[in-house]
């Protein structure tokens, strides 16, 4: 059974204000790595938004998470400009390293392995983007140096 404490704190930090769904969402989702379904349930009964409304917000922005996710986000852009600079190499470099494929988690739960089409930083492609932090002009070894930071904690 879901904790739901910070689901109600996150409500009351917006006043339980039904237009700003997305932002009860996104910090429900920082509390919790993921949007379980009996936190959706009690921002639906709270703010009195049925779910099939609360699930067409969750499943059109692809930020949000409906299942599990590890400590760490890790994000590899696969944009054109990104791609032409080694970005598939930094992927499959990273998902060795990891032991994972892209849409997955670790074992230890501590990162989840994503590719997303562009981040818009062309200019120091390629990219990847851990958390909510852009870390530019990478090359495989690079990639895995700056893995290994989170993986300390």
């Amino acid at each position: 059974m879901t904790d739901l404490t910070a689901v109600d704190k996150v409500l009351q930090t917006h006043n339980h204000d039904k237009s700003m769904l997305v932002a009860i969402l996104q910090d429900a989702q920082e509390q919790y790595r993921y949007l379980p379904k009996e936190v959706l349930t009690q921002i639906s009964i709270k703010l009195e938004v049925p779910m099939s409304e609360i699930y067409q917000v969750v499943t059109f922005y692809k930020a949000f998470s409906l299942k599990p996710r590890g400590k760490h986000i890790c994000s590899i852009c696969m944009g054109t400009a990104c791609h032409v600079r080694g970005a598939p190499l930094i992927l499959e470099t990273v998902k060795k390293h990891l032991d994972v494929e892209p849409g997955q988690n670790t074992k230890n739960m501590q990162f989840t392995l994503n590719t997303v089409n562009c981040v818009g930083a062309c200019a120091v492609g390629p990219v990847v983007q851990v958390d909510n932090t852009l870390y530019g002009n990478l090359t495989s070894m690079k990639s895995i140096q700056l893995l290994k930071k989170f993986e300390k904690d």
